[in-house]
């Protein structure tokens, strides 16, 4: 997707300034946007590429003034609107809350520690042999979707060359979509400045990418 989150290698915005011991919430409501965001997400009422798309396809001017945590509730809005968990009026007051459709899972207070140690797993077995193997030569397809993908645009129809195979896991194309889990082999693909950026470019700059199998291709 080519939406205002995606920009990497993109000339204008100027330098990343990190914060220096910058804490993990600024601010109290932050940290209950993080909450409400997990909370929902283990009702299992989408999945987790899901949500990432709903924060990633806000229109470019929205994501770019948000801040962080006001993108993820922006995408969590979208999210409880398109499955009819709130209604628009409900969200702003101005009717009576009524009961939604029911939830398929309800993760109490207690058990909230023990469910974030434990994480969830992306990984799958499959059958099916990895396509590439280390050292081989890969062109990333030029493709330009509306949906969902986790190919960023600076490394679309650059060369690369495969470092490892690093397994088999969730194809998150079609899981943001409802349309399975489609497990493939992802792989860590390096390029070089010069491949993505031209000439100019910094030669001894090396930049590393996981890419699904799906998004590569034999030059």
């Amino acid at each position: 997707m080519n939406g205002g989150q995606d920009l990497g290698g993109m000339m204008g915005f100027g330098p990343v300034a990190p914060e220096t011991n910058e804490p993990i919430f600024h601010a109290a409501w932050e940290r209950r946007a993080f909450g409400l965001v997990l909370a929902m997400g283990a009702t299992g009422s989408w999945t987790l590429d899901a949500s990432r798309h709903a924060r990633e396809s806000l229109p470019p001017a929205e994501y770019l003034t948000s801040s962080y945590y006001e993108i993820w509730i922006k995408g969590l809005t979208k999210l409880l609107l398109a499955h009819r968990l709130v209604s628009i009026h409900e969200l702003y007051g101005d009717q009576p809350i009524e009961p939604g459709p029911p939830l398929e899972r309800v993760v109490e207070p207690q058990a909230v520690p023990e469910l974030l140690a434990a994480g969830t797993r992306y990984t799958r077995e499959s059958d099916t042999p990895a396509k590439f193997a280390s050292g081989d030569t890969v062109l990333v397809r030029n493709e330009h979707r509306t949906t969902h993908t986790r190919a960023p645009r600076y490394v679309r129809g650059r060369r690369g060359t495969i470092v490892r195979a690093n397994g088999v896991f969730v194809y998150p194309d079609t899981n943001a979509h409802a349309g399975g889990e489609h497990p493939q082999w992802c792989y860590t693909v390096r390029f070089t400045g010069p491949e993505l950026w031209g000439e100019g470019a910094d030669p001894t700059l090396v930049v590393m990418a996981d890419l699904w199998e799906a998004y590569l291709e034999h030059p």
